[in-house]
């Protein structure tokens, strides 16, 4: 597929079907195109459908119906924006305080390319998380690579391990040592999964481990029928994802509001 017909069904079936399949915990309102979320900590809100008429006064107005509506709540919240959303949208949110986080590569793909068996390093193992415990030391991990509190993310997977249809959360381990961690995320109703997490301790990087946790994901997409793979990746994430041969097809930027 081409990377205008992978975007296309990204907007048709992730982002147009997102209202109707809410991760589990989360609450939400539609305005116009707009959707509007409450999470278990935060907010969190996007374009859910095309807005390329709107004026950048109607787009001031979304943005200001939007902040109100988090003040109220007492929430901070993620506006996730796109490269292709109306051009008048980031300085709206710019001009009203929202904070701008690292770009990301909008990357998809087909699975069945990717779906093949796992080369993990010597002397590590790579498994399924089937435990509370688990998450925890995945939740752990997450805090130490990124030096901030990420325990809030056991929580958050042992709900989407839970969900319909559930999320599929990998580690790979040496010993009792969580190395790495990645989930697969099949959109309900779509042909599409996401890849989520990859995160690795840095001395374990560079030898393969996110590519062996792509491949077992894909394996586990094609198998639960879902043929198209999208990832939010990192420019430390994007060039493998590009030579295994997935293709950047725009550009995600979260914008955020009132977090200290």
């Amino acid at each position: 597929m081409t990377p205008d017909a992978l975007l296309a069904v990204y907007d048709a079936e992730v982002r147009g079907s997102f209202p109707h399949r809410m991760p589990p915990g989360w609450s939400g309102e539609q305005d116009g195109p707009l959707t509007r979320c409450l999470t278990g900590r935060a907010g969190f809100v996007m374009l859910t459908q095309p807005a390329p008429d709107l004026s950048d006064a109607e787009l001031a107005e979304l943005v200001d119906r939007t902040t109100a509506f988090f003040a109220e709540h007492g929430r901070w919240f993620e506006w996730k924006t796109f490269d292709h959303d109306p051009p008048g949208l980031r300085p709206r949110l710019l001009e009203r305080g929202a904070a701008a986080e690292p770009h990301e590569a909008l990357v998809l793909g087909e699975a069945a390319g990717l779906a093949v068996e796992p080369v993990v390093p010597a002397g590590l193992g790579l498994r399924e998380a089937t435990t509370r415990a688990d998450l925890e030391r995945i939740a752990a991990l997450q805090s130490e690579v990124w030096g901030e509190d990420w325990s809030w993310l056991a929580d958050d997977l042992e709900l989407r391990l839970a969900a319909e249809p559930p999320t599929v959360v990998l580690l790979v381990e040496d010993g009792d040592l969580v190395v790495s961690a990645a989930w697969l995320t099949p959109f309900a109703g779509t042909t599409v999964a996401g890849l989520w997490g990859g995160s690795t301790r840095p001395a374990y990087r560079g030898r393969g481990i996110y590519r062996a946790l792509v491949a077992r994901r894909a394996q586990v997409a094609v198998e639960l029928g879902h043929r198209i793979l999208q990832v939010d990746a990192s420019d430390d994430s994007r060039p493998i994802l590009e030579r295994l041969g997935l293709s950047v097809v725009g550009g995600t930027t979260p914008y955020v509001f009132g977090r200290d």
